[in-house]
């Protein structure tokens, strides 16, 4: 079934930083960015975890979250997402309790695999091993977050014996659940057997976003298969996307970033060069890709727009119509593309002018407009008729 609701906007933030730069520095401006996305109207953010690579050090969403919590004051935080194979469950489900006490329901949790395969190499995971881990643990944290009897498991990388929290989570029954998604059905099915929320990913990848019309057919599957109910409006799909007043300022914004940011998703997951070059066994570019690569990359397989707000409304209405629609699009946001000023910009004006044609909330305005400048004529001519009939007025109290 197709979904016509009002669509929400909130930020996917991994984040990414090219090495190079102050840490500190990079961090805080994370930080900054959701402290003025929340005075902006974006409802929601999700944020990575990574242990390797250079580029992406929030090691602890959690952390992180608390930080970002205390410096907003509506927008929902989450992780996107814990990597479950490389903690204990029970740690995490306590802390995403922790969590949403300390914020009073406003944080989420996303769950999944891990995305990089040096952090299970570095963590002494095999890579092939991480899925099933994966579920191992989220059976254990969904019996913790939505149980009181106590839980006793035991699988070779985790025990747990008469485990329960001591807290039952602030939000009713708990707090919002998100299962992410690629190419394949692994996040999809999940979603659907417990119900829970889904995040599409599938615009970071040529492969993936062909996936993405497929995902919530998944969904649906499943949840009839389990016996839960879900819902488009709960489907959030990540699209990178960075606006300029027009195509030739955005570009000239993500000159500098935008290419270090191909190389790095290059070197950890092939994902940037299959946009560039999609056929299979093609040799990975020596040095960083073009600007005008990219974008004419992005272009033709509409899975990025570096443009117009304009250009920003086709893009998100196509994937919309071809998705048969979702409750909210993600910002792949903290890239690093673009300098804070612009991105600042980029989001002003994303919010200003592209969010207003999926929520409706110029409708009313831009009507009424419509109706003024139809009955312009009209109106004036009786303002004008007035205008006589007091001057004639007051010319005849004068004579007499």
């Amino acid at each position: 079934m197709a979904f016509n609701g009002r669509m929400e906007f909130g930020l996917f933030m991994p984040p990414m930083h090219y090495p190079q730069q102050n840490p500190t520095r990079a961090l805080h401006r994370d930080l900054e960015t959701l402290t003025y996305a929340d005075t902006l109207g974006f409802k929601e953010a999700w944020i990575g975890e990574h242990h390797s690579g250079g580029y992406e050090y929030v090691t602890s969403p959690e952390v992180f979250i608390a930080a970002a919590i205390e410096r907003t004051q509506h927008m929902r935080i989450g992780s996107g997402v814990a990597s479950l194979p490389y903690h204990h469950p029970y740690h995490v489900a306590e802390r995403a309790v922790l969590l949403d006490h300390l914020s009073r329901g406003r944080t989420m949790l996303g769950v999944g695999p891990g995305s990089l395969p040096t952090d299970a190499h570095m963590l002494g995971v095999p890579w092939s091993e991480t899925r099933k881990r994966m579920v191992e643990a989220w059976e254990a944290i969904y019996h913790l977050l939505t149980n009181d009897e106590p839980l006793t498991m035991e699988t070779d990388w985790f025990t747990l014996r008469d485990a329960q929290l001591q807290l039952s989570p602030y939000s009713d029954p708990t707090m919002e659940i998100a299962f992410t998604a690629m190419e394949s059905p692994f996040g999809p099915s999940l979603a659907g057997k417990y119900g829970s929320s889904l995040i599409s990913l599938s615009g970071l990848s040529a492969k993936g976003f062909a996936s993405l019309a497929n995902h919530w057919n998944v969904v649906e599957e499943q949840a009839v298969a389990h016996n839960q109910v879900v819902d488009r409006s709960n489907w959030g799909v990540v699209a990178m996307i960075h606006v300029a007043e027009t195509r030739e300022q955005a570009k000239r914004e993500v000159e500098k970033g935008l290419p270090g940011f191909a190389m790095y998703s290059g070197a950890v997951s092939e994902r940037t060069f299959e946009w560039l070059e999609p056929e299979e066994g093609a040799p990975v570019p020596e040095g960083p890709p073009s600007v005008d690569d990219l974008i004419a990359a992005f272009g033709g397989t509409q899975i990025a727009c570096i443009g117009t707000p304009d250009d920003a409304i086709e893009m998100i209405s196509n994937m919309a119509e071809m998705t048969g629609g979702f409750g909210k699009l993600l910002l792949f946001s903290a890239t690093d593309w673009t300098s804070q000023e612009a991105n600042f910009r980029g989001l002003e004006l994303f919010a200003r002018e592209v969010m207003p044609a999926f929520q409706g909330s110029n409708r009313r305005p831009m009507a009424f407009m419509e109706r003024a400048m139809a009955s312009r004529e009209a109106a004036v001519a009786e303002q004008r008729a007035s205008i006589q009939e007091a001057q004639a007025s007051y010319t005849g109290t004068k004579e007499s």
